[in-house]
């Protein structure tokens, strides 16, 4: 299957155009230095904001619908607020209860599988606030994956976590990439976080689709690497 992108969204002077075809499988990174429009982005696609042109909603063929389950990061007071809403844990629940919490019923079978694959299980009689930053976002991924969402949405999730949590992270991400079967838009500026991650690349510049393709064939392409003012190459920022 494939996943549908024809909308163009208006943000004050910015306008954000997009026009793709993304497999419905794997990772695809959204790429693109600060204001190339990779929040904007996220937001068209998870509802947060309206587009005003296109189909106006992300979709597959043949599909009236989808569901996206929505990762917040946490660095907007405007999304905060819809990370509490949607996915923050309540305080007053055990990490077990948390995960529960709106639980599809065709994820039940799934419960202990997915708690395996993201390290969690060690966690599940804890309170939330005896978490550290890394495994709260474990936790809080495990609470979207198992509403048995069609899409997954990743808004930077690591950039609140220091280096050593990031690096943490990372590992689960990668295990889950391989073992789970529901497609993920990762939006991050961090080259490294990409690489390690990501099966495709789309590149944002200035609202629009720089490039989109396999990671190896956008990370050596002139996108990735502009010639600089003295004609050599410059790796992007």
């Amino acid at each position: 299957m494939m996943l549908e992108l024809d909308f163009t969204q208006t943000l004050g002077s910015h306008c954000l155009q997009i026009r793709e075809t993304l497999p419905a499988s794997g990772i695809t990174a959204v790429f693109g230095v600060s204001g190339a429009g990779k929040t904007s982005f996220i937001n068209a696609i998870s509802g947060l904001t309206r587009p005003r042109g296109g189909a106006d909603r992300a979709q597959w063929p043949g599909a009236e619908r989808h569901r996206a389950a929505y990762l917040p990061r946490r660095r907007s007071s405007a999304v905060s607020a819809m990370s509490f809403r949607m996915r923050a844990c309540f305080p007053h629940y055990k990490v077990r209860g948390n995960l529960q919490y709106g639980m599809a019923k065709s994820m039940v079978s799934q419960f202990d599988k997915l708690v395996d694959l993201l390290g969690i299980a060690p966690l599940l009689d804890r309170l939330p606030g005896r978490l550290s930053g890394g495994e709260k976002q474990r936790v809080a991924i495990g609470r979207a994956l198992l509403t048995a969402p069609e899409l997954l949405l990743l808004d930077e999730p690591l950039a609140s976590l220091d280096i050593p949590r990031k690096r943490e992270l990372l590992p689960y991400l990668q295990r889950l990439a391989q073992e789970i079967h529901i497609p993920m838009l990762y939006v991050s500026h961090s080259l490294d976080e990409i690489q390690h991650l990501a099966d495709r690349v789309l590149v944002l510049e200035a609202g629009k689709v720089k490039a989109f393709g396999p990671l190896e064939e956008v990370w050596s392409s002139s996108v990735m690497h502009p010639p600089a003012a003295g004609g050599a190459a410059e790796y992007y920022p």
